[in-house]
């Protein structure tokens, strides 16, 4: 069910990463997959483009995407037995987009704390809301092998908060660690952000790529129903140029109230963008299925071909996402990403998660496995 790209096809499916490089370099960079997406996603935007329909999408305030709302809490109540309540989606450009609209329209003022590494438009996006960010460190180096390693430090969130911060942006499962919170985690967070009348804004776009035998993941939502959600189907199922995400709220007046604001504040969303989303919610657990196996393997093989050809790296365990994250400091190379382009992979450097970190890379792994070990041998050629 789930099928590679070979490399003509991916470099025509995917010009972000495949064309940003040139014939003969592989890349694993951006978060995108090489392979073909969920056969009901297709098969509902074919006949979707059949009808002719291209025209534009409804305004949040006039017409909601009802198949889109009930297949979302389809899929959550199937995969993670969550009772998402009717009608509680507004549909979004992207997730940066609900990010965005989130910041200005339903979190409180003050500062936005940060994880740092984060996703690099967490940066941009609370500086573009004219927020300051209050950063708080992950430790991404302390004992990769301890489970509870990169958890939140909520020792510093709470010193944030005590001088003003009111708003938390919280990556679940993280990117670029691949890491998931334990419920317990999540549940000490709500506690602390409602003692100081603050709000979590969270960003699950990875949720249903949580690995075979790890636990089951824990919505954000289903332990602070006051926090707010923003969602999209696009990397799971391959389909981020379709633009549309999902903003999830618990409270009826506040989703009236984010659908009613211009539409200059909230556009972009796409009607293909909907129509995909549906039917990858709906139909496509059995591809769904197919690709956490093959990531799940493909986590194994990384590990394997580490060891083999970088025994001094530190590879944290991927728990979620197909984005792994290497420690390469041992090598004393202060950009391996930029040492790897010249041996003919693109991975993306460290720094870009965390300005001034040296010495790290995030490595796509949904690709092939021949992909997947020539990508791992050029890293390696490329450290002394």
């Amino acid at each position: 069910m789930l099928r590679d790209l070979t490399d003509s096809e991916a470099r025509a499916a995917l010009p972000l990463k495949w064309g940003a490089v040139p014939e003969g370099t592989i890349p694993a960079w951006v978060a995108e997959m090489d392979f073909a997406p969920p056969p009901a996603v297709t098969a509902a935007l074919t006949a979707a483009v059949g009808r002719g329909m291209l025209g534009y999408s409804a305004f949040p305030g006039t017409a909601q995407p009802a198949d889109l709302d009930a297949a979302f809490r389809g899929f959550a109540e199937r995969h993670w037995g969550w009772d998402v309540p009717l009608d509680s989606s507004t549909p979004v450009g992207d997730v940066v987009a609900g990010l965005r609209l989130a910041l200005d329209e339903l979190c409180p003022p003050g500062p936005v704390v940060v994880p740092l590494p984060c996703y690099p438009p967490f940066r941009e996006v609370v500086a573009l809301a004219g927020r300051e960010a209050a950063y708080v460190g992950l430790d991404p180096d302390h004992d990769h092998d301890d489970r509870a390693a990169a958890a939140l430090d909520l020792a510093a969130v709470e010193r944030h908060l005590e001088a003003g911060a009111r708003t938390v942006l919280l990556c679940h499962p993280h990117n670029p660690l691949g890491r998931v919170a334990h419920r317990a985690e999540l549940e000490a967070l709500r506690d602390l952000v409602r003692a100081h009348g603050a709000r979590v804004l969270v960003d699950e776009v990875h949720a249903p790529l949580v690995l075979p035998g790890q636990d089951r993941f824990v919505p954000y939502l289903s332990v602070d129903p006051d926090a707010v959600l923003v969602t999209s189907h696009s990397k799971t199922f391959g389909t981020p140029g379709l633009h549309t995400a999902q903003v999830v709220l618990m409270d009826p007046d506040e989703t009236r109230r984010l659908r009613a604001v211009p539409v200059a504040a909230n556009h972009g969303h796409s009607g293909l963008g909907m129509v995909a989303g549906s039917a990858a919610w709906r139909d496509s657990d059995l591809w769904l299925h197919a690709l956490r196996s093959r990531l799940r393997v493909n986590a194994e093989d990384l590990h394997d071909l580490v060891a083999e050809h970088l025994p001094q790296a530190r590879l944290r365990p991927l728990e979620a996402t197909y984005l792994a994250w290497l420690d390469l400091r041992a090598y004393g190379v202060a950009d391996p990403a930029a040492a790897a382009l010249e041996h003919g992979v693109r991975l993306a450097p460290g720094h870009d998660y965390q300005p001034g970190l040296e010495g790290h890379v995030r490595l796509n792994i949904a690709t092939s496995e021949q992909r997947l070990v020539e990508i791992v041998k050029r890293l390696a050629a490329a450290l002394p």
